[in-house]
């Protein structure tokens, strides 16, 4: 009895209200990336955007957040996370002002990048909150309202963005963001506690640099490949380059006195576990939901409002999941490598239902129970992973920690995009009808203005259709590696936890 009061009055007292504050921080970010996906149509017509264009307009924002996101941890441990989460707040919201304006396909990669310094900032600083204002019995449940949270950016976003592209040209999706950040900034100043790494050191640049590009030139060579070649010197120097920088940021940060990444970290078998799997689930869930908004109006003929009423049950299963406290439950009952091994399981059974029973001639009823099953998967899952990863290195090294898990995330997400939207990309041109242009297979909009028949033009949309299809089947397989991987792994470590406690 007198520990558990002890337990209580050493809680922060406004500890729910600043998990409030900083899901809101978190809240601005995902709502852009949903939007963004939303806009594809609009962008392709108006600015004249091929498909490689699109994906760099998604992949510049991911790329630079995961290329800077050890840097944006290392950062908030060792100068503060309140004002990590200030100045990210305030560089997303003038990254969305220039994005919004945006006159040429490069102008928005390039707003997009600027966005991504903001995004890094916030997206190690809210997780690493949460790890200092709840305790080890509060956390699982906390870290699932943050998941919650992030799930209704995903369907809030969509429907918004649906809402302003009915009725406005398509910058106004990124001026949403503008009052977001203001108002985030507002509560941030005002109720979150500042707390940081009391042996922080300067932070490391050189190694800043060598992961920035390591990154960069590896997913700019995936990105090349279906464009230039695989073969091609454009892709093999970029990815030589990539290789290198990577290699080389691993051999500096096990010898500088004080590294961005410890490298110790990667001695834990539930933290390797956790990132091993959560890599193949980022690269399949990201990749996925590129291709699901394009499906739904591309292939189904959905508007963007249309397109965005129908993917929020995805997301409003999350949120509904996670508030109940579903996945926190069945984490304490499972156990880790369980939970998460069936969320992930459910939810690729969930995206090959999406990929199968998501046709013209099926309509929406199969893949909005494709969507249900993939809404309950991933409560389950990524709650489960997030707290593997925050849970299994030191509390003060949170922002390191929330780094990690950001990058695999981000990381995974920009390949997904990258790889399946190139095999998305090589499908369609193979079964586009003979006769067509060289530059039909650049996007479905110029396929269909090459093809002067009705019948050549639905023959046209099933070759993309298929391409989707396609994509989203090597999704679902990514996905389900990843969770079983992850789970595997996660057992073993605790079987190897048990034993050297025994």
């Amino acid at each position: 009895m007198h520990a558990t009061a002890a337990v209580t009055e050493t809680r922060n007292p406004r500890r729910w209200l600043i998990l409030a504050v900083i899901s809101l921080a978190q809240l601005v970010v995902l709502v852009d990336n949903t939007v963004l996906n939303l806009a594809i149509p609009k962008l392709t017509e108006d600015l004249g955007a091929t498909t490689a264009d699109i994906q760099w307009m998604i992949n510049a924002y991911a790329l630079v957040q995961s290329g800077l996101l050890l840097t944006a941890g290392s950062f908030s441990d060792r100068y503060g996370r309140k004002r990590s989460l200030l100045a990210g707040l305030l560089l997303f919201g003038v990254g969305s002002l220039a994005a919004a304006f945006s006159l040429s396909s490069g102008q928005l990669i390039a707003a997009r990048a600027g966005m991504g310094i903001g995004g890094a900032l916030l997206t190690t600083t809210t997780l690493a909150v949460v790890m200092q204002v709840f305790d080890e019995k509060e956390l699982p449940k906390a870290i699932g309202l943050w998941s919650a949270v992030s799930s209704f950016g995903y369907a809030s976003g969509p429907l918004i963005g649906g809402a302003l592209l009915a009725h406005f040209w398509w910058g106004s999706i990124f001026l949403i963001n503008i009052p977001v950040a203001l108002l985030g900034c507002v509560a941030v100043a005002k109720l979150v506690p500042e707390s940081k790494d009391p042996q922080g050191a300067r932070p490391d640049l050189v190694g800043a640099a060598l992961s920035t590009i390591g990154m960069a030139g590896i997913v700019y060579a995936i990105i090349s490949g279906p464009e230039h070649g695989w073969a091609s010197a454009t892709v093999l120097v970029a990815a030589g380059i990539g290789v290198a920088a990577l290699a080389a940021f691993v051999r500096w940060e096990l010898h500088v006195p004080h590294p961005m990444l410890d490298m110790g970290l990667f001695r834990n078998r539930r933290f390797n576990g956790a990132i091993s799997g959560g890599l193949l689930v980022a690269f399949g869930m990201g990749g996925s939901v590129f291709l699901l908004t394009q499906q739904l109006q591309l292939v189904l003929g959905y508007d963007p409002l249309e397109a965005g009423l129908r993917t929020a049950p995805l997301a409003l299963v999350v949120v509904a999941l996670n508030v109940a406290g579903l996945g926190a439950k069945l984490l304490e009952k499972l156990g880790i490598a369980m939970t998460i091994a069936v969320g992930m399981t459910l939810n690729a059974v969930g995206l090959a239902m999406v990929a199968v029973l998501g046709t013209p001639d099926r309509g929406y009823g199969g893949m909005l129970a494709g969507l249900l099953v993939m809404g309950g998967g991933i409560a389950l899952a990524m709650p489960a992973m997030a707290n593997a990863i925050m849970t299994s290195i030191p509390a003060e090294k949170a922002g390191a920690g929330a780094a990690v898990q950001g990058t695999v995330n981000q990381f995974g997400s920009g390949l997904g995009v990258a790889i399946l939207g190139a095999v998305l990309n090589s499908r369609f041109a193979a079964l586009l009808p003979i006769g067509l242009g060289a530059g039909a297979a650049g996007s479905l909009h110029e396929a269909l203005l090459q093809a002067r028949t009705p019948a050549l033009q639905a023959q046209v949309r099933d070759a993309f259709a298929g391409g989707v299809r396609a994509s989203e089947l090597i999704g679902a397989l990514a996905v389900v590696l990843g969770g079983l991987l992850a789970g595997l792994l996660l057992r073993r470590a605790a079987r190897s936890e048990a034993h050297q406690a025994a």
